[in-house]
């Protein structure tokens, strides 16, 4: 079958998503990453989801805290979904209370106690802020009537966002066997809650939290880093998962998610953290390659009411892009056949659109039409086939 081939752009003259897992080493010249001192890390564009850097980043670990990230997230949803509201007021049961309760003895709390009514939108901040596996408990009862049930709840999400390394036992992190999750898990896991409602994700840059006459501080160390832009995410620490900490950070319109799983100290995930956002930052942009309903080029069809038909891409793909190689990226568009007939729908795909790095293939879009086109008269279609026959 004959393909149709057409050069139609270089990015370097575009504005500057793309929902891809291609990774950096994707280009034909990739910038050279930094040493990462921890058990695994993954530095993700948020935008279109590109690992840009990353080290066993799908090895199962435990991953303490940061399972409050899941556990946040399925609060969102019931809050979405109208099953709960922000302003409900929950009433804390005993099971929620630290006093007595040895799975509790040493880890981080929000200091409730049994009795203590107050909304699902404190709790969640006690839950961000002051990591409170007493709100987690708190809010698991609220939402689910338990944690075995809200745990399942959890899993289900696992299961939705195709959370391959990840199971959950616990609703909020402390050591438990079989519960497991990775540093690329987690990162995408991130880029959801991002995605979600800004007023739930606001919670996640507060650097301290006051309730009930006791204030602590948020234990992400980055959030006040003068250096960087930093608006979330979370820490975790277990003596089995070592230190975790998952950091985003915005410079104009990119935004970066640094998960780095197993450092040595909290400073020293702190300090993977930011060299994995500076790194990203210094060298790659997150640039719009095509937009949503622009022509990018126009296709002689046969046997229509038309003789051309527009083409190009039915959504805005963007893509993450080394800053060295935008002068180097062009696309080509190919035809799936040797030629278009009508009648043919709008958003029908048509072929697929090559984006290159030099002479190396990085991307494949779907090329689809943008407008219909209707069957030809009698003899608009008679000129056609004597004009194609000829």
């Amino acid at each position: 079958m004959l393909l149709k081939r057409r050069l139609f752009i270089a990015v370097s003259l575009l504005a500057s998503g793309i929902s891809s897992a291609l990774a950096a080493d994707t280009f034909a010249v990739s910038p050279q990453p930094p040493a990462v001192q921890a058990g695994a890390w993954v530095l993700m564009d948020y935008t279109t989801g590109q690992v840009l850097t990353a080290g066993n980043e799908h090895q199962q670990r435990n991953p303490a805290s940061l399972t409050k990230l899941m556990t946040g997230y399925v609060i969102d949803r019931a809050i979405d979904s109208h099953r709960i509201s922000a302003d409900d007021v929950v009433t804390v049961g005993k099971d929620a209370w630290a006093k007595g309760n040895p799975v509790f003895d040493g880890s981080s709390l929000m200091f409730l106690k049994p009795g203590d009514r107050l909304t699902v939108h404190d709790l969640s901040r006690g839950l961000i802020v002051d990591s409170g596996n007493d709100a987690c408990v708190a809010l698991a009862d609220y939402v689910a009537g338990g944690q075995p049930q809200f745990v399942a709840m959890m899993n289900s999400y696992v299961q939705k966002l195709n959370l391959r390394d990840t199971h959950f036992e616990t609703v909020h992190g402390l050591d438990a066997p079989g519960q497991h999750s990775s540093a690329y898990d987690l990162a995408v896991l991130s880029r959801a809650i991002i995605h979600g409602e800004p007023e739930f994700y606001h919670m996640y840059s507060e650097k301290s939290l006051t309730w009930n006459g006791i204030t602590q501080q948020n234990r992400n160390g980055l959030l006040w880093d003068k250096t960087l832009k930093i608006d979330g995410l979370k820490t975790g620490h277990t003596s089995g998962a070592g230190f975790n900490l998952i950091a985003s950070a915005v410079e104009g319109n990119q935004r970066l998610i640094a998960v780095i799983m197993g450092a040595a100290s909290s400073k020293g995930r702190e300090d993977e953290a930011r060299k994995l956002l500076v790194w990203g930052q210094q060298n790659f942009a997150t640039v719009q390659i095509l937009t949503d309903g622009k022509s990018i080029g126009n296709e002689r069809i046969w046997y229509g009411d038309k003789e051309h038909v527009a083409v190009g891409p039915d959504r805005d793909f963007w893509m993450a892009l080394p800053k060295t190689e935008i002068p180097h990226i062009k696309a080509r568009y190919v035809l799936n056949g040797k030629e278009l007939d009508a009648p043919i729908a709008a958003h029908q795909q048509i072929g697929e659109i090559q984006l290159y790095d030099r002479d190396k293939v990085v991307a494949h879009i779907p090329l689809t039409t943008l407008e219909s086109v209707g069957k030809g008269g009698l003899f608009s279609r008679m000129s056609d086939y004597l004009h194609h026959k000829s």
